[in-house]
């Protein structure tokens, strides 16, 4: 194996370490921004296990198309450092960016999701009060007439 080929492999298994910091990181701001009694945060645990599986599938994929799937010692290290970086160098652009991210996609994504259920809710009620409006002499008949028939004659 060149060096030229080592020095990409290590470069790339140094991605998939700022890649895997970047997802759990992902993950963990994810889980802390739901509520107490949220489902996301009643299974955290299992969401960072399947977080770490599917880390460790993307990099072996990784390695799989530098180095046709050829693991060497200093690839966990390459990982760790690049996990490390994350944290040190590309933590605060990373959360910048999301920040934005979200600032302007979705949050106005959710905005209109949620309008527009409003929306389709309040119609919805309106719809069944007009039903209910315009049933309601039947239903004041209906009343009248089942009392009627029901009732003792000794009263």
């Amino acid at each position: 194996m060149s060096l030229s080929v080592q020095f990409l492999s290590l470069l790339a298994m140094i991605g998939t370490g700022i890649g895997a910091g970047v997802f759990m990181d992902l993950i963990g701001t994810g889980v802390d921004a739901t509520g107490k009694t949220s489902i996301i945060r009643k299974y955290a645990v299992p969401l960072e296990v399947i977080g770490w599986i599917l880390i460790g599938c993307a990099s072996f994929y990784v390695l799989f198309i530098v180095r046709d799937g050829a693991w060497r010692m200093y690839d966990p290290v390459a990982q760790i450092c690049g996990m490390l970086l994350y944290a040190s160098l590309f933590h605060r652009p990373f959360r910048f960016f999301g920040r934005v991210l979200n600032m302007v996609i979705i949050k106005p994504v959710v905005f209109i999701i949620r309008l527009l259920v409003k929306i389709i809710t309040q119609i919805f009620k309106l719809l069944v009060k007009i039903v209910r409006f315009l049933l309601s002499p039947f239903i004041y008949l209906y009343n009248k007439v089942y009392n009627s028939f029901f009732k003792s004659d000794t009263e």
